[in-house]
């Protein structure tokens, strides 16, 4: 066969099979779209329902992901690729990718708990899985937190759900702890009454539960109070700052000796 016989032969077939692949394209860029479309269009409506925004996150990504896997299969059907067969082999697939990556499918079931159970939702502050911050969202198989000094951290949902979980924003109010050593000569009471009435100007402290100031324990050199106002989450490090203040000022303007710290070998 010359190279004119074999050019003819080829390019229709060429031709055909470059425009399946461009129609391909843009199906695939199409179905993209009208995918974003209704997973928006769900969402939307999910948030003028008040539905909980974690649970819309969630809901979002899953339809996502199972529409785009459907819209894979179509294109393969219109390329003329047997979609049975194709879909045994992913069926196949994902088990064997399962069997040996069964952390992810942990990760995917206790997501859904998360979703369901609510330990936590998006913009909380919590402690869990060995990281501290405000969860920015919960993934099908991580939850994202920003931790305070604004590192974006991925922690796998197994993982949290399995630890200990502190929901820092589930009660109105958060109680900062902070101590005062008190050298052995001074009275704590009069310590007490000025610490008091510096922590009722300090912003953004609650009335109620009213901030408290005690003798927490005694030393060798002196007792050590325990200073406690209360706050809401949102306010935390800024009352915890001013409150360190507070005691800071108290103790070295106010007349009062320092406490005598007695080290030991």
């Amino acid at each position: 066969m010359d190279w004119n016989s074999l050019r003819q032969n080829l390019e229709p077939k060429l031709i055909d099979a470059g425009l399946k692949l461009l129609t391909a394209l843009v199906i695939w860029i199409i179905g993209r779209l009208i995918i974003r479309f209704l997973v928006n269009v769900v969402a939307n409506g999910m948030d003028k329902r008040k539905i909980d925004s974690t649970l819309v996150r969630y809901m979002r990504n899953t339809a996502s992901v199972l529409f785009t896997v459907l819209l894979g299969l179509a294109i393969a059907g219109f390329l003329g690729i047997e979609t049975t067969s194709f879909a045994a082999f992913i069926a196949a697939f994902g088990l064997a990718v399962g069997a040996a990556w069964s952390g992810m499918l942990a990760n995917f079931a206790a997501g859904a708990f998360l979703v369901v159970l609510r330990p936590f939702k998006s913009g909380d502050f919590i402690s869990g899985g060995g990281i501290t911050g405000t969860v920015e969202e919960i993934g099908m198989f991580v939850t994202t937190i920003n931790t305070p000094d604004n590192v974006r951290t991925f922690v796998g949902n197994n993982k949290l759900f399995s630890d200990n979980i502190q929901n820092y924003s589930a009660n109105p109010s958060r109680r900062v702890d902070l101590t005062a050593p008190l050298a052995r000569a001074e009275d704590p009471n009069a310590v007490i009454a000025k610490l008091q009435a510096g922590l009722a100007a300090i912003p953004n402290v609650l009335k109620d539960p009213a901030p408290s100031v005690t003798i927490l324990t005694f030393t060798s050199w002196g007792c050590i109070l325990a200073v406690r106002p209360n706050c809401h989450t949102d306010h935390y490090w800024q009352v915890y700052f001013d409150t360190n203040e507070l005691i800071r000022k108290t103790l070295g303007t106010a007349g009062f000796p320092p406490a005598e710290v007695r080290l030991t070998a």
